[in-house]
């Protein structure tokens, strides 16, 4: 006799309760893995809610689900420029200027979708490690729904505006962190990538980004162009994007405002995942708007 969850899951461990009794034997190895490697910090939150992102990331193969979970907290280690400050006040500046925003209404797949704006950074007033701040900022938040966990997410990014500068932000070392956090280091599926309005002369970054990413990203990268509305909605449905997109979703103004908004109301939340290299938390600091 098949159980409840068994008859209304069909045995699909990611779309069960947290609660369920499928989930709790591999949240309790999980747990007793984690807590014999030594290069995770007894302080790393090791929670049932913390630890399901990790498995639902990797469907529940504990093995990999362990591996995710040590570079999650190394990548976060060696990149104390983009995880030692997490609070919104860093980057206030350009979410002021509605660089990005994250869409109300998830797509016919459940995954969240995410907006970037190019064309909203000014290079000179913030670098390209703050600019990524910002998507681990928003990255910590989605993680904690458990729709985001299970079908994770999609993002468009606009290009409009792409120039030498930016061109410039971008080395080798930063490439690969970037890398790292796409495709083993953070516990959220990357669906889809969409690129519109892209220059020729994004070619050569997008050249030095392409070696780092896995086969599977690499499939799920689309460019668009400049005359991408037609495209666009053969991935995306028209009511849930931008009017700017072709879409009859709100503006990309009121989406990018409203995200910014809900970001600075988890502002104290943020400030407790903002680490130092020693792995403790660090205070938030403030800059003055850009």
């Amino acid at each position: 006799m098949k159980s409840r969850d068994e008859e209304e899951y069909g045995g699909k461990l990611n779309d069960m309760p947290d609660d369920s009794n499928y989930v709790k034997p591999y949240l309790t190895l999980l747990k007793q893995r984690a807590g014999e490697k030594s290069n995770i910090p007894h302080v790393l939150d090791l929670s049932d809610n913390f630890l399901l992102r990790f498995l639902r990331a990797r469907d529940f193969d504990v093995e990999l689900s362990l591996k995710l979970l040590v570079n999650y907290h190394k990548w976060r280690q060696e990149c104390p420029e983009i995880t030692a400050n997490l609070c919104p006040s860093s980057v206030l500046g350009l979410l002021k200027n509605n660089y990005h925003g994250v869409l109300r209404l998830r797509d016919e797949s459940g995954s969240r979708v995410l907006i970037y704006r190019i064309g909203q950074w000014n290079p000179k007033d913030f670098t390209a490690y703050e600019v990524f701040r910002v998507s681990l900022i928003t990255s910590e938040l989605i993680v904690q729904e458990r729709e985001t966990q299970i079908n994770g997410l999609k993002a468009i990014f606009d290009l409009q505006g792409w120039c030498f500068a930016h061109a410039l932000q971008i080395n080798p070392s930063l490439a690969k962190k970037i890398s790292a956090i796409l495709t083993d280091s953070f516990p959220l599926k990357v669906r889809g990538i969409h690129l519109i309005n892209e220059p020729i002369f994004f070619r050569p970054v997008f050249t030095m980004l392409r070696p780092f990413l896995p086969d599977k990203i690499k499939q799920r990268i689309h460019m668009h162009g400049s005359s991408y509305t037609q495209s666009l909605s053969e991935h995306f449905p028209s009511d849930i994007l931008p009017v700017e997109f072709g879409g009859t979703g709100p503006k990309l103004e009121e989406v990018c405002q409203e995200w910014t908004e809900y970001i600075m109301q988890c502002e104290d939340q943020l400030h407790s995942l903002s680490i130092d290299q020693e792995g403790n938390v660090s205070e938030c600091s403030s800059f003055s708007d850009t």
